[in-house]
């Protein structure tokens, strides 16, 4: 890439590697030149929280405002009822409009830690909902006013949806048809708006070049688009994931101690780019810190764990993670913020297998069981080797610490 931006935003963009595809570098830059302009990213409610792969756009986003433009969080209230087939191997599953507004309700609450809507400021934030345009739609009219412009040889060459085909997967026509809303979303946010730039992974190129030439053919309007790398960590992995599941922002789905702990795993060779993505610490500070080696990386895994957390749950809450993380690891104690699960006398006797397995250390008594055989199970620091040991309620005068290999641990109490 040899374009030289002149605009702030593009300038992060691009030194902090956020920037995979742009579909006009020169015409966004001039465009961001001109004053605040708007900008969007799509969110479908497709669980009750976002979770780490989606913090790239988040962060986007609060980029997009910091350098004095006004973000636009939109979620998918409407397009969820379809479903995005993008790189999927089979359609997803339908939900309610109970369960989309169940779940956009949990999204809402982690945007607040990362972008202002309050301010009153000309770059304020807003937060909408494109259910309020799609839901209401015309059928016939909407086929002739807007499926016109769809030619569906192009739509069978975007990647996303070819890919699919190829490896002769069913693709439904609902799902044909999410392209289109999305397109549609762009034209009517640009309409209602003036929202010049739609953002969003690489996996949404299609997505996006759709809704510029709808829009331009519709309205008449110039639109821009720009695309983020899709992240695997070194080793191969899609971001997002951890050995026990998703990596959730809600505090609710994920405590702040494992989330913190999350970041803090990062493998040496991600720790540069990471902090360049995740944190607002400068250029400078991340490459001298990814390019610390030995022990010394460490101390650049505990900066880029205090300051993600920071952003996401609040300064005291990355701070309470890093005092229970030096307290488990460094002084063998129990730490007060390590994920807790709390019994009643009614729950009690239980079995060590079935408290590992409530306590989320692992999905199943099988899984668990395997754990203990292979001595990656501890209870207070000592090894765990007896499968069939119960814990009744005099076990619990004090907590107990269960622990799943050096790094994962729970705490057990009585209510």
């Amino acid at each position: 890439m040899t374009y030289h931006p002149k605009s702030d935003f593009i300038a992060v963009m691009m030194e902090r590697g956020f920037l995979a595809d742009c579909t006009d570098y020169q015409g966004l830059d001039e465009a961001l030149l001109k004053g605040c302009q708007p900008g969007y990213i799509g969110f479908d409610a497709t669980a009750k929280s976002l979770h780490v792969g989606s913090l790239i756009q988040i962060m986007m986003l609060r980029w997009l405002q910091k350098t004095g433009h006004k973000p636009i969080t939109l979620m998918g209230g409407g397009t969820t009822k379809v479903g995005d087939p993008s790189f999927r191997a089979e359609e997803r599953p339908l939900l309610t409009p109970a369960q989309i507004d169940e779940n956009i309700a949990g999204i809402k609450k982690v945007f607040a830690a990362y972008i202002d809507y309050d301010s009153g400021a000309q770059n304020a934030a807003l937060m909408l909902n494109n259910d309020e345009w799609l839901a209401d739609l015309n059928y016939l009219d909407f086929l002739r006013d807007i499926g016109r412009h769809f030619s569906v040889n192009r739509m069978l060459s975007f990647e996303s949806v070819k890919s699919r085909l190829d490896r002769e997967q069913s693709l439904s026509f609902l799902e044909f048809n999410y392209m289109i809303l999305q397109a549609y979303d762009f034209m009517e946010l640009n309409r209602r708006y003036g929202c010049i730039l739609q953002m969003g992974g690489s996996d949404q190129w299609g997505n996006i070049v759709n809704g510029i030439d709808l829009t331009r053919r519709v309205i008449d309007h110039e639109v821009y688009g720009l695309t983020s790398p899709l992240l695997t960590t070194s080793d191969g992995k899609k971001m997002g994931k951890s050995q026990d599941g998703a990596v959730w922002l809600n505090a609710d789905m994920r405590s702040p101690y494992e989330f913190w702990q999350f970041w803090r795993n990062t493998t040496d060779a991600d720790v540069g780019r990471f902090l360049k993505l995740y944190t607002e610490l400068p250029i400078d500070e991340c490459a001298r810190l990814g390019a610390l080696a030995g022990s010394e990386i460490n101390t650049a895994k505990i900066i880029l764990a205090n300051e993600v957390t920071a952003l996401c749950h609040g300064a005291e809450a990355a701070k309470a993670a890093e005092a229970t993380a030096r307290e488990v690891f460094e002084k063998g104690g129990i730490g007060d913020d390590l994920p807790t699960l709390t019994l009643g006398t009614a729950d009690l006797p239980a079995s060590i297998v079935q408290l590992i397995v409530k306590s989320g250390l692992a999905k199943s008594g099988k899984e668990a069981k395997r754990l203990i055989a292979e001595d990656g199970a501890r209870l207070n620091d000592a090894p765990l080797t007896d499968a069939g040991l119960m814990i009744e309620a005099g076990d619990l005068a004090q907590p107990i610490k269960l622990s799943a290999g050096k790094k994962r641990h729970a705490l057990v109490q009585l209510a």
